[in-house]
């Protein structure tokens, strides 16, 4: 399928008023729905080339962004923080990163750093700084680590989605829902997906399980950025526009957006929507392990599942025997504030580590 934006619906987009935009949206996502309908007998696109589409869309749209500092301007950096208050960095407005800032201190800062604070305003570590601001590098290790704790979260869904995404053959579809915004201490992060309905009577085995959990592993292995960018709708509309369900996404994010865009994250080549700032990289988890996939019922776009899974950064370690009932505890489902739950959640208390974990991880198979 080629790109199915119109010059049409490109042109709506630009002279809509605010309060239009929404139903410009809406429209540009039933049309595209209409022709996904009529795709549909000619086969789909492999993950491959779908993967490849969204992440030149990225690539594209980052590269216009950065030309849009030709010169190099410079900005001043005021970092805070344990050991810093006063410290000035003079960086690269529009080019450097708070990654960057951060190799301009010590190793410890550029292995620790998992998000940032720019002028008080949550900032993830890849995204450049486009102004002389403050900043603050925050690690799990701070007194208060509620805000990286939710980021990492929300980073080990995102990395189980893209294991889910890579795990399928192309005989079946994999739609990836939204990332539901659960607590730390709910036990267990999660990722709602939709299967090809051919796998609607299939339970996954122990050994999927751990297949699933190996290819989460190779990933972190790798330590890959989570690279970060903000877009306009038309453009994420482009980079989605293989998935009906993600196009709904991009309009529902957008409308509550104060600035009408939404944020893209890439991950290797995997490009995902994400309601919060995700850590910088995926070398940041340490123990990590796929617990559980649900059913949660039928839904719009087919059979709703929950994956599951526990994970801990590289700073934290839990012994074996509490991670065995952390485990047991990430494998029972796990409901946002909506949905039916008469389950207590437990208040779990981490250990801090003596050993890093070294195992190394295996190469994902296919399910």
């Amino acid at each position: 399928m080629g790109d199915p934006m119109t010059e049409k619906h490109k042109k709506m987009a630009a002279v809509c008023g605010a309060k239009d935009l929404t139903m410009a949206y809406r429209s540009v996502c039933q049309s595209l729905q209409r022709q996904f309908a009529s795709s549909s007998v000619a086969g789909r696109p492999s993950s491959a080339v779908v993967r490849g589409q969204r992440s030149a869309v990225f690539s594209r749209e980052q590269a216009r962004q950065r030309a849009l500092y030709p010169r190099t301007e410079k900005i001043e950096v005021s970092l805070d923080g344990p050991g810093l208050h006063g410290s000035l960095l003079i960086m690269n407005k529009g080019v450097s990163t708070p990654y960057s800032c951060a190799r301009h201190l010590t190793e410890w800062h550029v292995n620790s750093s998992a998000l940032a604070l720019v002028d008080g305003e949550l900032w993830p570590l890849h995204k450049p700084l486009i102004q002389s601001c403050s900043l603050s590098l925050l690690s799990f290790k701070d007194i208060d680590p509620f805000l990286v704790n939710q980021a990492y979260w929300r980073s080990c869904a995102a990395l189980l989605g893209q294991v889910l995404q890579d795990a399928f053959k192309d005989d079946y579809s994999v739609e990836l829902l939204e990332i539901p915004e659960i607590p730390v201490l709910s036990g267990a992060f999660c990722c709602d997906v939709v299967l090809d309905p051919q796998l609607d009577a299939w339970t996954p085995s122990q050994e999927s399980m751990s297949s699933l959990t190996r290819g989460a592993q190779q990933l972190i292995h790798q330590d890959l950025p989570w690279e970060s960018l903000e877009v306009t709708p038309s453009v994420a509309l482009e980079v989605f526009s293989h998935s009906s369900c993600k196009l709904q996404e991009v309009e529902e994010k957008a409308a509550k957006s104060p600035k009408g865009t939404v944020t893209l994250y890439r991950c290797g080549d995997h490009v995902l929507l994400s309601g919060g700032p995700l850590v910088a990289r995926t070398g940041l988890c340490s123990q990590y392990e796929v617990t559980a996939v649900h059913n949660l019922g039928e839904g719009p776009w087919g059979l709703r599942r929950r994956a599951q899974g526990l994970s801990l950064p590289f700073m934290l370690e839990a012994h074996h025997t509490v991670w065995r009932k952390l485990r047991s505890r990430a494998s029972k489902l796990v409901t946002m504030p909506m949905e039916s739950s008469n389950e207590a959640v437990p208040n779990l208390t981490l250990t801090r580590p003596t050993v890093p974990v070294q195992t190394p991880p295996a190469a994902p198979q296919q399910i």
